[in-house]
């Protein structure tokens, strides 16, 4: 018996009712992931200059992009935790979706009209998107990036095609799954079948919406907690930033690069280390002891990074931007400014911020966090911190701010 023949696919729980049900989920999921990616990659603030532009002639796909605001302090923290659950959590659901339709993929003839090949075709954009946007995302955030390319131009991208084959799907069959949803009641749907069943089933329609459902909230339950305060965090067993602080006293909270790793060592951190501020027609160089007698500020923010993971609110103080702005001669407008890191490798050893950010006065070049100076692996001997900012706009090793238009 082959794949194209019904008998085939035994069973019984396939159906138009038990895609219908997924599909809804995956509707408001998906769209959710979309508008959170999107609002993630505008925090990055691509068009602000080319060191943090990483998307290249993205053209009319960059029409939405705005300058990312400092309130709530919290705001990009609660979108990519939110952008990371949801995305690990409907993992089963869109494994689930496709396991429900895959007698479709060997149905003969396959293909019967034009309007039927344009109709597959979305559906190999749309599987293909997903599938491509799940296992990119995935990767990331686990640390584990194995694909050719940078990650952000490729789920930029991969987002877009995916999402227009979505929206040309979801037109397509949201009359229909209205429709089936509407025909019977749950209780009645998930004690019958929607046709005789070829062979006694393994599972309830009720059983496989349970063990997809508890998947789901399995997941959400073992990652979730990386973004929040507390015990919670504890529970974030498949998150690599999850389970408990590391450590304990002012530093302990979670790194996502260290010192070693990026090559920052203690030759280029001591008493040679000069902080370059440049600005309208004026350099001023300063020392760490220059910084800490000027007008120190606190701020309580946290640090929030694109893999989904934050800290809590950690008591940073320092000089406040707008501040060396002034020292470079913006007494009255700070404009955006250029970050330089002493780091050596990795992404964003340049940053870029804007003159709202700047200007915020919790906008801060800390020297100190929760009382006491900071650790090699927190950004000593200086480091930016920015409300609502993505974790890698919050430079650390801080060796030179170019204030002007960028």
């Amino acid at each position: 018996m082959s794949p194209s023949s019904p008998g085939f696919w035994r069973s019984p729980v396939r159906g138009t009712w038990f895609t219908a049900v997924l599909g809804t989920v995956l509707l408001f999921g998906m769209t959710l992931l979309f508008v959170t990616g999107l609002l993630s990659y505008a925090a990055y603030n691509p068009d602000l200059a080319a060191v943090n532009d990483k998307t290249p002639d993205k053209g009319l796909l960059g029409f939405y992009l705005f300058d990312w605001p400092t309130d709530p302090h919290w705001l990009y923290r609660l979108n990519q935790g939110l952008h990371v659950t949801v995305g690990i959590a409907l993992i089963p659901v869109l494994l689930a979706k496709l396991w429900s339709v895959l007698p479709k993929l060997f149905a003969l003839p396959p293909v019967r009209s034009v309007s039927h090949a344009l109709e597959r075709l979305s559906l190999l954009l749309l599987v293909g998107g997903a599938l491509f946007e799940f296992a990119t995302g995935v990767l990331n955030i686990q640390l584990e990036y194995l694909f050719p390319g940078s990650f952000y131009p490729l789920h930029f991208y991969g987002a877009w095609v995916f999402f227009g084959a979505f929206v040309a799907h979801a037109a397509l069959k949201l009359p229909r799954t209205v429709r089936v949803l509407r025909e019977r009641g749950l209780r009645e749907q998930l004690r019958t079948h929607d046709r005789p069943p070829a062979a006694e089933p393994t599972v309830s329609r009720r059983g496989a919406l349970g063990l997809v459902g508890g998947g789901s909230l399995l997941l959400f339950g073992t990652t979730a907690g990386q973004s929040f305060d507390g015990w919670p965090r504890a529970t974030a067993l498949f998150a690599p930033h999850g389970g408990a602080e590391p450590g304990k006293g002012p530093g302990a909270f979670q790194v996502n690069k260290t010192a070693l790793s990026v090559g920052v060592g203690a030759d280029r951190t001591g008493e040679a280390w000069r902080l370059v501020v440049e600005g309208r027609g004026r350099t001023v160089r300063l020392t760490r002891a220059d910084l800490l007698g000027l007008a120190q500020h606190s701020a309580d923010l946290p640090i929030a990074c694109v893999e989904g993971w934050s800290t809590s609110d950690q008591a940073w103080s320092g000089v406040r931007l707008r501040d060396l702005a002034a020292l470079a001669g913006y007494e009255d407008e700070p404009p955006a400014v250029l970050v330089e890191s002493l780091q050596l490798r990795g992404a964003f050893r340049k940053a870029a911020l804007r003159d709202n950010q700047v200007r915020d006065a919790r906008s801060l070049l800390a020297l100190r966090v929760n009382g006491a100076d900071l650790t090699p692996d927190h950004g000593y001997p200086a480091r930016v911190i920015v409300p609502a900012a993505p974790g890698v706009l919050n430079t650390k090793w801080v060796t030179r701010l170019t204030f002007g238009e960028l």
